[in-house]
């Protein structure tokens, strides 16, 4: 890495936190409230990552645009109902923390690139104490769905990092293409919602198998 700003950007759910049970949880909400058959959770955990609308792109693909519009307004009362309940929980994986904290004292600088709303993502990162960890944050709100390349674009100019001196951390093959058409590097973790397998072949160039690993991966 050449410059002056090495920028090591992570996905939320599947890299940082846990949080595919309230994101199954919300949407079977969501297609029961519209009188549909919920899709196989293994399903939704495969689509996590994407964009709202282009989840339900995915997990709806036999509706129409109408309802697939409805769907993603249900998901959302669904979600911001049991945050509001605290029935959210959103754990940071086993050794998450130690990493971003070792990280930083080496002097990388850290974003996070998330299908998340920010209002989401600023509540995730605040109940598990992160919310001091990152320079950039880019969610779903202001960008086009993963793997288009524009979140990692957007944190590259917030960070003032060149794409040679950045890495894009994520669980899911949307990560490992966002990063490659960013031109930036891509490295994948194994404790997330896509198999190793797929982001290798998706384009990794590594995959960590633990948080652990994944800090020799970007020595």
């Amino acid at each position: 890495m050449s410059g002056a700003v090495r920028l090591a950007v992570f996905d939320c759910d599947g890299t940082l936190v846990d949080g595919q049970h309230e994101i199954c949880a919300a949407m079977d909400e969501a297609f029961l409230a519209l009188g549909l058959r919920p899709p196989a959770h293994g399903a939704v955990r495969r689509a996590v990552g994407l964009s709202l609308p282009q989840t339900m792109r995915h997990l709806a693909s036999e509706e129409g645009i109408e309802i697939q519009a409805a769907l993603v307004e249900a998901y959302k009362s669904a979600y911001r109902t049991a945050r509001a309940e605290g029935r959210v929980s959103e754990p940071i994986f086993a050794g998450i923390r130690p990493l971003l904290d070792q990280l930083r004292a080496d002097g990388w600088d850290l974003g996070v690139a998330t299908g998340k709303s920010m209002r989401g993502l600023l509540h995730c990162l605040a109940v598990n104490a992160l919310s001091d960890h990152f320079v950039t944050l880019q969610t779903a709100d202001n960008h086009p769905s993963k793997p288009h390349p524009a979140m990692l674009q957007a944190a590259l100019d917030q960070a003032m990092a060149l794409p040679a001196d950045a890495v894009m951390i994520g669980d899911t093959t949307y990560d490992i293409a966002m990063a490659r058409s960013a031109g930036v590097r891509a490295v994948g973790v194994a404790w997330g919602y896509h198999p190793a397998s797929e982001l290798i072949a998706a384009g990794a160039e590594a995959v960590a198998m633990t948080p652990a690993e994944l800090k020799d991966i970007l020595v």
